[in-house]
């Protein structure tokens, strides 16, 4: 029987990395939620902006505030790019779930290789998470980095909440994601609201590279690794419900750490796909989602 002295530490480690979870996967789901595609390329986005801190804070040298508000500049600007270039040009000409799904992993990993030639194969250290600080409960101990991912995490959803639910903007992506047609009867432009969807999701990509690459080093594939546990967050919670993608990360980080419990903490990815099987095979629509339609 495994100590119970380590339990509150692994629940501790699961929230911190469900959370990290859980902000990658909001993203991707809320493109999913509104634009009705697979948006892997939120994994290049996350990336850009991990890389993105390095050079500003490492290299450059500015300072922490003004490097977080640039890092998230970018990230934003990077996820709008893709739309303008890539997404809306095949959305123009009337492309499948498939065909925008095969673009955003192009960009995926198009991404990675361009960090690799840019920055080598090397791990990188943030300079900013050498100001890290341990804080010992007894039963666990937690740093201050991991202490702000998890508020940085509750704080961001509760404002996607709001905005999801007591905004125009919230509606017309809710009506866009019930039916476009009748949205678009009522005078909702479509093009509009994927711009600002992509301009929140960009604004979680930019929040989640700056987390992970304080708490994490930063590797040029480190997108690919990110928006897959993202993707089964999504699936588990209910790719259609962006409150399902944030329960199903938590969830996915909980289970992870506690299977560590029991198994080497080499098993942590086998633990999290056998579980997006699990859910596949038995209630593939997720803890919170829908039925799917037919045109998903």
């Amino acid at each position: 029987m495994p100590s119970l002295s380590i339990l509150p530490q692994l629940i501790v480690n699961g929230l911190i990395a469900g959370s990290i979870y859980a902000l990658a996967a909001s993203g991707f789901s809320l493109a999913y939620y509104v634009i009705r595609f697979l948006h892997f390329a939120q994994g290049a986005a996350i990336a850009i902006a991990a890389y993105a801190l390095f050079t500003l804070s490492n290299q450059v040298g500015l300072n922490g505030i003004l490097s977080i508000l640039l890092t998230i500049s970018i990230a934003v600007a990077a996820t709008l790019l893709m739309n303008y270039a890539v997404y809306t040009p095949l959305r123009k000409r009337k492309a499948t779930g498939v065909i925008l799904l095969i673009s955003s992993l192009a960009i995926l990993t198009f991404t990675a290789s361009l960090i690799r030639a840019l920055f080598g194969p090397s791990t990188k250290t943030l300079l900013l998470s050498k100001h890290n600080k341990s804080f010992d409960f007894g039963l666990f101990t937690i740093t201050s980095i991991q202490l702000a991912i998890i508020i940085s995490a509750v704080l961001l959803f509760l404002l996607l909440w709001i905005l999801m639910r007591k905004t125009r903007l919230g509606k017309a992506m809710r009506a866009l994601s019930d039916n476009k047609e009748v949205a678009q009867v009522v005078g909702i432009n479509p093009e509009k609201i994927y711009t600002y969807t992509f301009i929140i999701a960009g604004i979680f990509a930019g929040i989640s590279g700056i987390l992970i690459g304080l708490e994490q080093n930063l590797y040029p594939r480190m997108s690919v690794i990110i928006i897959v546990k993202g993707f089964i967050s999504s699936v588990v919670g209910g790719i259609n419900s962006v409150p399902g993608a944030i329960i199903g990360g938590l969830f996915i980080g909980l289970v992870e750490n506690l299977g560590i419990w029991f198994l080497p903490s080499g098993y942590k990815d086998a633990i999290s796909f056998s579980i997006l099987l699990l859910f596949l095979l038995l209630r593939p629509r997720g803890i919170l989602g829908r039925g799917m339609r037919d045109d998903t």
